[in-house]
């Protein structure tokens, strides 16, 4: 896992803006705090900052090949979790490898297959090859996602980067945010290709993106697509669990320490139990770590979103497979501390909104890198499964809306009221979720003959899988890099993506539950109170102190009237919100508390150019 970035210019020799790319450079070392390294080319110039998994001496990047007299280089991150089989298949046609790591494996099968090497690629993934022999550049991305790519187009060619702030860095970008990013901030609605700053775009998973002196092509190589499911119930079980122990047991390749993120629920302890299981064969234990906060015990009220405490699972779970367990243990203070809500916001390049959950996450991940270098997630389980209320919430399934709009409002309400007349009438949220919803569902095919409900069971799905999902795995990938930590997602592995999306709803959900494939796909390495548990999303905290100290740093800012942020945020609202002490005021504010308060460091830290007229 590393940080990459580069510069084309078609009209100038980058050797004599090496210090530029030097800067870009710099921006990705949380990323890749292990070596650095670039490489210019006459118009072409790629940077890279390293996180050494593979092959700790010989992976060193940018990596290139001579091909007919011209060099091809490539910056990468991510894994291809089928290289030893690729290396395999390239030696058998002539290549011969001068190191054991998966990069010069995509390095050349590039050369032997051009872009079309993506095809062939099972992993996490997002590269730049800059080809010597026609002098143009290739951006390609995994097919869900999982790796963060963007770029910039300049009047002679492209700015790219893992993040944006590596584009950021070079003087050609603008640090502008208009109208459709400030959509992105105040409502949970991912547009795919944007990249929230203005002139910026996302290359899209499954995509390659090929920049010429004649412009930026865009060619799909992978999309989720309906076909027929013609296993039954107990072909598709035995099926998954298949693949599932195929994904671990590749996942698990490193040459560095492992461990899982372990939350006590059904996806993370699956793939706990299946890690043990694996590395059991040679006497190793796996690792795992939980977050938990002080005083949750004592202060937990189920609500409608989490019925239990993730503790007595995770320790469950923990003995059950015999891992090397510990748990991140954080408080109020450490929640609210401004330089972690920083590096959190600068981890994203904007205030997200996800508040303590953002924050814990990002101190849980930093106490793991301590101790391993390598974590697997459960992340994306219920988009694959279905594991969300939503998908047993007729009002979600019956169209119209995002189904997860639908849930956030319904337990949280909106930022409107928060937020200035003149701002919340431009930007018209309301069209924009209906125009952005119209555009997803447009894409989803239906099947010869299938029902209206499962075709809208479909669809639900699909939203999930390329809309939601995205937004979780970026904010996973941020977090993680921030602290040099590579997370791997087993679950969003192309080949158990497509098939259990293409499994009818009937299969998915034959007992009536959530994710009811995959708990019985692991249902004998459980133990059955996980097996049992319902589906509890990502801890927060209750801790009543967790407000109060919000108030204060938002009180903070009243001080300072003159505050850009309060350009977005009416201060009479914010005021009530620091001052009211009337009964449920305090934990009911605390969204509209993060929100301001994360919009006003992201102002401070930025600076950004913002326009709304």
């Amino acid at each position: 896992m590393c940080g990459i970035t580069g510069w084309v210019s078609y009209e100038r020799d980058l050797r004599a803006e090496a210090h530029v790319l030097d800067e870009m450079t710099a921006t990705m070392a949380c990323r890749g705090p292990d070596d650095v390294g670039t490489f210019i080319d006459g118009p072409g110039a790629l940077g890279h900052r390293r996180l050494a998994i593979i092959d700790l001496p010989g992976g060193r990047q940018p990596m290139t090949v001579e091909v007919g007299g011209h060099k091809v280089a490539i910056v990468y991150s991510g894994e291809a979790y089928n290289f030893t089989e690729l290396r395999a298949e390239l030696a058998s046609r002539g290549h011969r490898f001068t190191t054991e790591s998966d990069t010069e494996v995509v390095l050349r099968g590039y050369v032997e297959w051009g872009a079309a090497v993506a095809e062939r690629l099972n992993g996490m993934y997002a590269f730049a090859i800059w080809d010597g022999r026609d002098r143009k550049l290739r951006l390609i991305r995994d097919r869900m996602g999982i790796k963060p790519l963007y770029y910039y187009p300049t009047p002679d060619g492209v700015l790219f980067g893992s993040e944006p702030k590596a584009i950021l860095a070079n003087p050609l970008s603008r640090r502008a945010v208009g109208l459709d990013g400030l959509r992105e901030l105040f409502v949970m609605v991912k547009t795919p290709g944007h990249a929230f700053w203005d002139g910026m775009h996302e290359v899209q998973p499954g995509t390659v993106v090929t920049v010429g002196p004649e412009g930026v092509r865009t060619d799909v190589y992978w999309t989720l697509s309906t076909h027929e499911h013609p296993d039954s119930r107990e072909t598709s079980i035995a099926h998954v669990r298949e693949l599932l122990e195929d994904i671990v047991r590749r996942q698990l390749v490193a040459d560095v320490p492992r461990c899982v993120l372990l939350s006590g629920g059904l996806d993370s302890s699956t793939l706990t139990a299946l890690s043990a299981r694996e590395l059991a064969q040679t006497g190793e234990k796996i690792r795992s770590f939980a977050v938990d906060f002080v005083g949750q015990a004592k202060n937990f009220v189920p609500d409608p979103m989490r019925a239990d405490p993730d503790t007595p699972f995770v320790h469950a779970v923990a003995e059950h497979s015999n891992t090397v367990h510990q748990d991140i243990v954080l408080d109020a203070e450490a929640l609210t501390d401004l330089d972690a809500r920083r590096t959190v916001i600068r981890a994203h390049d904007k205030p997200v909104g996800f508040g303590d959950m953002d924050t814990s996450l990002y101190l849980l991940f930093k106490e793991i890198r301590g101790h391993s270098t390598v974590a697997l997630s459960g992340e994306s389980a219920d988009e694959v499964f279905g594991g969300y209320q939503d998908f047993f919430n007729e009002d979600a399934r019956r169209g119209g809306n995002f189904p997860w709009l639908v849930r956030y409002a319904e337990n949280f309400g909106d930022d409107m009221g928060l937020l200035r007349p003149e701002l919340n009438q431009a930007l018209d949220l309301q069209n924009y979720i209906e125009s952005s919803y119209n555009t997803a569902v447009a894409a989803v095919e239906r099947l010869p003959g299938e029902s209206d409900f499962e075709f809208r069971m479909r669809r639900v799905c699909y939203l999930y899988l390329t809309r939601f999902v995205r937004i979780l795995l970026d904010r996973k990938d941020r977090l993680s890099m921030a602290v040099g930590l590579e997370v791997r997602v087993p679950f969003c592995d192309h080949r158990l993506v497509d098939y259990v999306y293409n499994a009818p709803w009937a299969v998915k959900s034959f007992d009536g539950r959530e994710k009811s494939l995959l708990r019985e796909a692991a249902g004998d390495v459980l133990p059955r109170s996980v097996y049992d548990r319902v589906k509890s999303p990502y801890p927060s905290t209750q801790d009543p102190r967790y407000v109060v100290a919000l108030r204060a740093r938002v009180a903070d800012l009243l001080a300072e009237p003159g505050h850009p942020v309060f350009d977005f945020v009416e201060p009479d609202t914010v005021r009530r919100l620091v001052t009211d002490d009337s009964p449920g005021i305090m934990q009911a504010s605390r969204r509209e508390l993060e929100r301001t308060l994360d919009l006003a460091l992201w102002l401070e830290m930025y600076k950004p150019e913002v326009s709304w007229a």
